[in-house]
């Protein structure tokens, strides 16, 4: 690595009397903090989006878009914004990042109509996008000491396992007691708070005086084929597999990307240098997040209809419920990382987690009309969250670990892009299998509500057993790709920056 690119990634020398590593461990929060604001609007608009439906009046067929606009611009933006972070500075596209999210945030939770909600929320996804990598990022070039390093990600990893579940209760508590409006301005404080805490605690990144430009062709063909993909996904979910438009943009989606893997191998400054991904254990963790992605975010959308279609909780009492499992994801990746990472590697623990994600699903796949939440629901939560706690901390740790410097940012990128994408298939695919196991439960059926409610507990099961052969895969891929051992320190891999 240059003593340029060096210089560039170490911030100036803490105050006087106030030590290199409890500053490490602010920084830490703060990155935390702003993960905690980006995860957290993956689930508590979904319990919002009721109230704002009545509200702003827009029909159910609208509805999806409050959803979609943020993935889409999210999914699609995730690999320029990292690339952005790496050549114009990390801290820079952090606070950057984190204003725009919040201005973004206000501007949704002050809509008049649905139009301006909706290109809110796109906006969000565009800062995001630049405020995720960049997040992942400043820990990977904060933390790089074997220690240090297990211990931050196990706490980020948590915060990035266990976001969703609280964002559901979140997002309960505030549309019950205050105003659905309140699931988007809580951004505001969060932001606000990591925005002064970056403030104060991030060193200046520098930027290279031989920067290198930006790769243009690259950027639009992955933007688009991305964008494409998402598009595609979510269109199959609402008009089907079949629909021309659906296929079309799958199809544009594979051409674009293939045309972007030409690119990245020919240019002299790829967006996505290949080398990022062609390392084994590096690849084995992308895939790792991608399945995770597609099991554990179509888990949350169809139990969140469970809890309250089928059983009738309210808003409240389906957040409590996930709260189990948010422990079980924090237990799990906390010690993975800090415990276990460092002393066995990735290998037995990354498949482990799939195995007890998949036991976990399977349970669940005996809930009824009347289960109970103690002998029904907490037990398949709990070994679900442990599960996921496994995977989801050490795949993190293992798709950045020994990442150049000047390439931390793309890589933290290309980490996030593989569960957006992951958590857009797996939502389309579950949501078309579960509809068609519920219309096939209904065909030889007198229509009735008693039919009607097993139609949908099939369809749910349905959807529980896929998730679980999604992770019995990841088992599979995981436990094949991964090398044995412990990880290796890399010496091109960023310095320890002493914050």
């Amino acid at each position: 690595m240059s003593q340029s690119t060096a210089a560039s990634t170490v911030a100036p020398p803490a105050p006087a009397g106030s030590g290199p590593l409890p500053r490490r461990w602010l920084i830490l929060a703060v990155i935390a903090l702003a993960q905690v604001t980006v995860v957290l609007d993956a689930t508590i608009v979904n319990i919002a989006l009721p109230s704002a439906q009545r509200d702003l009046g827009f029909s159910d067929g609208n509805r999806q878009w409050v959803v979609t606009a943020y993935a889409l611009a999210f999914g699609s933006l995730l690999l320029l914004g990292g690339r952005i972070a790496d050549l114009f500075g990390r801290r820079n596209a952090f606070l950057i990042g984190l204003f725009g999210f919040a201005l973004a945030s206000a501007a949704g939770g002050a809509a008049p109509n649905f139009e301006v909600l909706v290109a809110a929320r796109a906006l969000q996804g565009v800062f995001g996008a630049l405020l995720a990598p960049a997040a992942l990022s400043l820990l990977t070039t904060t933390f790089t000491d074997p220690a240090e390093r297990a211990k931050a990600f196990g706490v980020f990893g948590a915060v990035a396992g266990a976001g969703g579940g609280v964002g559901l209760l979140l997002g309960g508590l505030l549309t019950q007691h205050l105003d659905w409006r309140w699931c988007l301005y809580v951004n505001l404080i969060l932001a606000g708070a990591a925005i002064i805490g970056g403030v104060l605690l991030l060193g200046r990144h520098e930027p290279a005086a031989d920067r290198p430009r930006l790769d243009l062709p690259g950027t639009l063909a992955v933007s688009s084929g991305l964008f494409a993909l998402v598009y595609g996904f979510s269109r199959a979910e609402s008009d089907g597999w079949s629909d021309p438009l659906t296929y079309g943009c799958l199809i544009a989606a594979v051409v674009l990307l293939a045309v972007f893997t030409r690119i990245q191998s020919s240019v002299a400054n790829p967006l996505l240098p290949l080398r990022v991904v062609v390392d084994r254990d590096r690849g084995a963790a992308l895939l790792g997040m991608l399945i995770s992605g597609a099991g554990m975010f179509g888990m949350f959308l169809f139990l969140t209809y469970y809890m309250q279609q089928t059983l009738h909780y309210s808003p409240v009492r389906t957040g409590l419920s996930f709260l189990p499992m948010v422990f079980g994801i924090m237990f799990t990746a906390t010690s993975a990382t800090v415990v276990l990472l460092p002393r066995f590697g990735p290998k037995p623990i990354v498949p482990t987690g799939m195995g007890l994600a998949a036991l976990g699903l399977l349970y669940l796949t005996r809930l009824d009309l009347d289960s109970s939440y103690a002998g029904d629901l907490m037990p398949g939560l709990i070994v679900f969250g442990a599960g996921v706690g496994l995977v989801i901390a050490p795949c993190m740790s293992a798709a950045t670990f020994g990442v150049r410097a000047e390439d931390s940012g793309v890589a933290s990128a290309a980490v996030n892009t593989v569960q957006q994408v992951g958590g857009s298939v797996g939502v389309a695919l579950l949501s078309t299998l579960s509809a068609t196991a519920g219309s096939d439960y209904l065909k030889h059926r007198q229509p009735s509500p008693e039919a009607f409610a097993h139609a949908a507990l099939e369809s749910y099961a349905t959807a529980y057993r896929w998730s679980a052969a999604f992770f019995a895969v990841g088992l599979v891929v995981t436990a094949v790709l991964f090398r044995p051992g412990a990880p290796k320190t890399d010496p091109d891999a960023a310095p320890v920056v002493h914050m």
